[in-house]
């Protein structure tokens, strides 16, 4: 009777319970939006089904098909609900197609194609056509369709372009041609009469109109304006700024309104001019948005705690929303940074006068006041509005020297009442911070030093103080209490997020980490100290770098979101960007937000803003923020390259940065500079490229060459336009371990035979070299054995 029972029950489950593919099924159609709550209530689920679902979700989690953010679930890799994509073409049925403007295909193979919805009667700025970007609404299709993702236009970002970006090279008889400077567009040139020079002479970095793009012959150009020559390295950030249509000039009218902004006076504000706060920034910063404070808490119920004042530039008093500044700064995103100038989201007149809070003068602000317990926990906050006069503009490591007992005329009177109890709140903070154990890298980063000419004096990698912890540690918890404080309004804002690894490249990391004997046992949720742990192991050993590099590879990518997923690498729930409006538009949004729910005055968020038109613009500034990241990377790497342009056949020290099918790219140890050294030039066997163990393996031989791999290389040959360095490998492979194959498999040959360094990495573009002798007869008697077998088999 109890087994008649069971299966009775059993058969009224099997009627009503979602299958995984129903779940999935679900889970695809609201990427992001639904949790386990959502989906019990879809399928009419009760309580005692709940321990049933979310057994089927782990298992769904465990195979990789779906994956958690926060409370949410989304289908593994599956694209944001909102993003930017680049319309490259039509299908056979002259539908629209776009993929991804930011993919990173080492990472994540080809990009998804996005079949594009056209509307009969498409919206005011929703007319998008081949070449344009888009802000698109994502919708994931079924596996039958062809296609796997549909995207709707919410608005066209960029036109097709009808300009080009190159190096004007002179011919004899007048007019010339154009050598494009952007690797896709490698071997197009195009000829501008010499009606069309606009005065351009030989080696002239131009921007250059299209002005006949088809029929016969190359296509030709007016040169619309002259940006410099590359005789003068100023010219090199030009580059980047024009390539990535980086925004300079600001409009008349933001321009006006800047001019007319007056300083931030006490009405709607506390006077806080009494207050000590100081600035800690690099030597060279211009802009000054951040101030701190610290203090014992005289509460007896907090002994041993502090009370911690971070107070920020009050951008959103002078920026309001709608305006044209406004416009002017979302269209930007970001401040960009370059060695020789900076391209500021915010025109000087607010960014390094008004809002730069610089010592002595009454500077408008928005401050956080932070109770620290004893244990270096947070235990309340307040915000504030608020008028400031800074005590002083410090500099790291003038901090850190006051600190260490060397102070100077500015640091010596403050030592005591402020600068040691700055420290001292740090040393309490850092407990709690040590205990979060967020994920710590230890990979550095390399400043480039300009001569007063503008040209490269030296790479250095500057050392990491704790007064640059100090200010971070500060800043992290003003971001938290910033999103703390939203949530508890119920409003919306916008998040920075950081989603933990995929269960794919966790997978792969656990199989790099093997090939070291290292153990990376995940059991449990995915945290951050699992990481903490393996690299403590290989901390000041030869692999320390190589591993830092791996897991570092494996981590997602940082990015703002209207929804929370939390902030992996901080190990946070809730983390939003608040410290630096000047620079940083989502921080601004904060300001408003805040401003809004605590009745701060004017510069509120709009009541229109919704979580949706947040998406949007959060969607618009991560691809604007990667912008910026790849203009600064470019030119630090065209910089490196016109300084070493005149060491060809030098030799260096450097080790393996990255492997790929088409070679290695090698770093330099002196400048941090990346050059590649093709696959066909590393000798006259084959070499299989060993995902696993980041290495590329001779198939005879066995000889490694392994990321991390400490290398001496010959520079053969320098790009400064296109930021490239291409290295001949001069030290020998290790042994790979006996019992790997060896042997090449025949698509990897196949690959090898057809493989091009041209463009074989992010942003490198150079010829090959011509094959040695041997190598072309080696070549040519295959390709007659070939002829001769395919004719016979033709019989």
């Amino acid at each position: 009777m109890l087994v008649r029972q069971a299966d009775k029950v059993a058969k009224q489950r099997d009627k009503v319970f979602p299958s995984p593919d129903a779940i999935v099924a679900f889970i695809r159609a609201q990427p992001g939006k639904i949790g386990t709550r959502e989906i019990a209530r879809e399928f009419g689920l009760k309580n005692a089904d709940r321990a049933e679902l979310k057994r089927i979700l782990r298992e769904l989690a465990d195979e990789g098909v779906i994956a958690k953010r926060g409370k949410k679930i989304a289908e593994t890799a599956a694209l944001p609900a909102t993003m930017m994509a680049d319309i490259t073409g039509r299908d056979a049925d002259g539908e629209l197609i776009a993929t991804p403007t930011e993919w990173d295909e080492v990472e994540n193979g080809e990009p998804p194609k996005i079949r594009i919805h056209v509307p009969r009667r498409p919206p005011p700025g929703t007319e998008a056509g081949v070449g344009d970007r888009a802000l698109l609404r994502i919708e994931k299709l079924e596996e039958r369709e062809s296609g796997a993702y549909r995207g709707r236009v919410i608005k066209v970002i960029d036109h097709a372009k009808t300009r080009v970006l190159g190096i004007f090279r002179s011919l004899p008889d007048g007019g010339g041609r154009l050598v494009p400077v952007d690797k896709k567009q490698a071997g197009r040139e195009l000829n501008i009469a010499k009606a069309d020079t606009g005065g351009a002479q030989d080696g002239d970095l131009v921007s250059v109109d299209l002005i006949r793009t088809r029929g016969f012959g190359l296509a030709s150009g007016k040169v619309k304006e002259r940006l410099g020559s590359l005789a003068s390295e100023k010219a090199v950030s030009l580059i980047a700024i024009h390539a990535h249509e980086i925004p300079q000039a600001f409009s008349a009218a933001a321009l006006r309104e800047a001019e007319a902004a007056q300083p931030a006076t006490l009405r709607g504000r506390e006077d806080w001019r009494d207050v000590p706060l100081v600035t800690i920034d690099p030597p060279d910063a211009k802009d000054h948005d951040d101030a701190v404070h610290a203090k014992a808490d005289p509460d007896p119920n907090n002994r041993g705690g502090y009370i911690v004042d971070v107070a920020i530039a009050d951008v959103a008093f002078y920026v309001q929303p709608g305006s044209a500044l406004d416009r002017d700064a979302l269209t930007r995103g970001n401040s960009v940074y370059f060695p020789d100038r900076v391209v500021p989201m915010l025109p000087e007149r607010i960014s390094n006068d008004l809002c730069s809070l610089v010592p002595g003068e009454p500077r408008g602000a928005l401050a956080v006041r932070m109770v620290i317990g004893a244990d270096g926990r947070k235990r309340s906050h307040s915000f504030h509005r608020i008028l400031m006069r800074s005590a002083a503009k410090l500099n790291y490591a003038q901090a850190q020297a006051a600190i260490d007992g060397r102070p100077d005329d500015v640091t010596g009177p403050l030592l005591d009442p402020i600068i040691r109890p700055l420290y001292d709140a740090y040393a309490v903070v850092k407990r709690a911070r040590d205990e979060r154990d967020p994920l710590d890298l230890d990979i550095p980063e390399r400043k480039i030093l300009l001569k007063a000419d503008g040209t490269v004096d030296r790479v250095i990698v500057p050392q990491r103080l704790d007064a640059h912890k100090l200010i971070e540690e500060f800043m992290i918890l003003a971001n938290v209490a910033a999103a703390e404080m939203l949530e508890k309004k119920a409003l919306p804002l916008i998040y920075r997020v950081h989603d933990e690894p995929t269960l794919e490249k966790v997978h792969a990391l656990q199989e790099f980490l093997k090939t070291l004997d290292l153990p990376f046992a995940k059991s449990g949720a995915l945290r951050p100290s699992l990481f903490n742990r393996v690299l403590l192991q290989v901390k000041g050993h030869d692999s320390e770098l190589l591993v830092n590099e791996v897991v570092l590879r494996s981590q997602a990518q940082a990015e703002y979101a209207a929804e929370n997923y939390g902030h992996f690498g901080l190990n946070l729930r809730r983390y939003a960007h608040f410290t630096s409006p000047i620079r940083r538009y989502a921080d601004l949004v904060v300001h408003r937000a805040l401003i809004r729910g605590l009745g701060l005055g004017e510069g509120a968020l709009p009541e229109t803003e919704t979580p949706e038109t947040l998406s949007e613009i959060a969607a618009q500034i991560s691809v604007t923020e990667r912008r910026a990241m790849k203009a600064e990377r470019e030119t630090a790497d065209r910089l490196i390259a016109h300084h070493l342009a005149d060491r060809i056949g030098a030799t260096f020290q450097g080790r393996i940065s990255g492997v790929t099918r088409a070679g290695l790219f090698v770093k330099l140890e002196d400048t941090g500079a990346d050059g590649l050294i093709p696959i066909r030039t590393l000798g006259t066997e084959y070499y299989n490229y060993d995902e696993t163990r980041h290495a590329l393996v001779g198939s005879r031989s066995g000889a490694m060459h392994r990321l991390g791999d400490v290398v001496d290389v010959r520079l053969v040959e320098a790009a400064p336009v296109a930021g490239a360095l291409r290295f001949e490998l001069l030290s020998q492979g290790q042994i790979a371990p006996r019992g790997k194959k060896r042997d090449s498999s025949r698509a990897e040959r196949k690959h090898q035979s057809k493989a091009n360094p041209v463009n074989a990495g992010p942003g490198k573009s150079y010829p090959d070299r011509a094959p040695h002798e041997k190598h072309r007869k080696r070549d040519k008697r295959k390709a007659g054995k070939f002829k001769a077998g395919k004719a016979k088999r033709g019989k």
